[in-house]
């Protein structure tokens, strides 16, 4: 025998799915958060390091022309006038001449631990050289863009990465920082997303649970009416609940009304058994009894099949043959069955159809549901009465009307026609099961129809059958 333990899943199991649905949602989100961080890093560098560049390439060129035009005092006097106007942090500039001799050196003094002598190139005419030199104990990076002017001059202009590293720095602080909020507001919103949303789903669990505990379906997960996904999950689960719930009240009275029924005929055939063998009348009386009992048997066969079909039509695995069925057709066959016993009791049957009426349904189970409603019709309905089948369109539905002037349905009983082994209490003096009609209203609506009643009690009933004019052919059961 299995324990419930290993039947069911554990605490732990499900805690552990809510744990990776979190997990994998703060993964995304802190993720995330970290690439649009990285590349945001990643521009804002770029983009100093390209604004460097252009103001190191711009001040080269006015520079470059100012001694060009001026010598040293015009440059000497362009350089300070830009840093009284405070265009731009304060820049390196250089020209060298033959041998290497500075005409011109500019330089902030906290600078001096670059090594200047790696910057000695001799860039070819109208072309541009960039030179990085390293500072031993900062480890700043000086940037230089140098030209050769047209006299031999080599002239530089460059400037230290110190203030961006130091930009750089204080944002990826901020940035630290801002990372550890955002994983924060991740983690506690991936456990608040996660609590609500296997909230509904651990409710469900605790209904399925109380009823597996309990045996009792009465239980209903509560309704959120967010109308999202699980809402509606939740709603079907109640439905399906709703739905066997009726089933098994359906089931029970149909076992309680068919142990009713069935004990009648299978007391009858034990009191014809016992009676036979304790006659001594002979195999006459012996062959009699035994009639009897294969009449009951019969009558205990048929019950039990047509429960069958009912059931079989309820639940959808009634296996349908559909083919084009002729109305008019399916009515005279059924007129001419019962014809002989109508003319016994004096009863007028007859049949009209409109023309080129058909159905796409079984043809055997139509049959078998026509015969139902004209049996009862012949039963109960007296001498000298008339019963009439018509088939019509109303509309996109193709309608059969069975019309008797029998004694009619009591109004009480009315809505209860339709249940199994049923029977008003008119109907007892006539033999049957108590089927029929819930085996009628179980074939229509297999076919997708629907049935009704209307009924005056001593002046006949009217039984309506209302199927679709085209109806898809139905799937065999699996």
């Amino acid at each position: 025998m299995c324990s419930s333990s290993a039947a069911r899943p554990t605490g732990d199991s499900r805690y552990t799915f809510g744990f990776r649905l979190a997990a994998w949602y703060a993964v995304l989100f802190v993720g995330s958060a970290l690439v649009l961080i990285a590349l945001t890093y990643v521009l804002l560098a770029s983009t100093l390091r390209q604004r460097d560049h252009e103001i190191i390439q711009s001040t080269l060129e006015k520079y470059a022309s100012q001694y060009e035009q001026d010598g040293v005092p015009g440059l000497v006097a362009a350089i300070r006038s830009d840093r009284l106007a405070g265009q731009h942090e304060t820049l390196f500039v250089r020209a060298v001449g033959a041998y290497a001799q500075a005409v011109y050196f500019s330089s902030p003094e906290d600078w001096s631990g670059f090594d200047l002598g790696r910057l000695d190139v001799a860039p070819l005419p109208d072309t541009k050289v960039w030179s990085d030199v390293r500072a031993a104990q900062t480890g700043d990076v000086l940037e230089v863009a140098s030209v050769r002017l047209p006299d031999g001059i080599i002239f530089q202009v460059g400037k230290s990465t110190g203030s961006r590293e130091d930009l750089l720095a204080r944002f990826r602080t901020v940035m630290l920082l801002a990372f550890g909020a955002v994983s924060l507001v991740g983690l506690g919103g991936a456990v608040f997303i996660t609590r609500s949303t296997l909230g509904p789903i651990r409710r469900l669990i605790a209904v399925v649970r109380r009823i597996m505990a309990t045996g009792r379906i009465e239980a209903r997960v509560p309704a959120r009416e967010t109308g999202d996904a699980l809402d509606e999950l939740s709603t079907l689960f109640n439905g399906m609940l709703d739905r066997i719930e009726s089933l098994i009240a359906g089931m029970r009275g149909s076992l309680d009304n068919v142990a009713h029924d069935l004990r009648t005929p299978m007391m009858r055939l034990r009191s014809i058994a016992e009676t036979a063998l304790e006659s001594d009348r002979g195999p006459e009386a012996l062959r009699e009894a035994l009639a009897d009992c294969l009449e009951e048997s019969d009558r205990v066969v048929a019950m039990l099949t047509t429960v069958m079909d009912i059931s079989e039509a309820e639940t959808g695995t009634m296996k349908l043959v559909r083919e084009r069925v002729d109305v008019a057709h399916l009515l005279q066959e059924t007129v001419d069955l019962y014809a002989d016993v109508a003319e016994e009791k004096q009863q007028a049957l007859g049949t009209t159809a409109a023309p080129e009426l058909s159905l796409n349904a079984d043809h055997n189970r139509l049959r078998q549901v026509m015969a139902n409603l004209v049996d009862n019709a012949v039963k109960y309905t007296p001498a000298g009465g008339s019963i009439a089948l018509e088939g019509r369109t109303d509309g996109n539905s193709v309608v059969i009307d069975v019309r008797d002037t029998g004694i009619g349905i009591p109004p009480d009983d009315l809505p209860r026609v339709w249940e199994r082994l049923y029977r008003a209490d008119a109907s007892r003096s006539e033999r049957g099961l108590g089927l029929g009609l819930s085996l009628v209203r179980a074939i229509v609506e297999a076919h997708g129809g629907r049935v009704a009643v209307t009924s005056r009690p001593g002046e006949g009933s009217t039984f309506t059958l209302v199927f679709p004019a085209q109806h898809p052919p139905a799937m065999p059961p699996e």
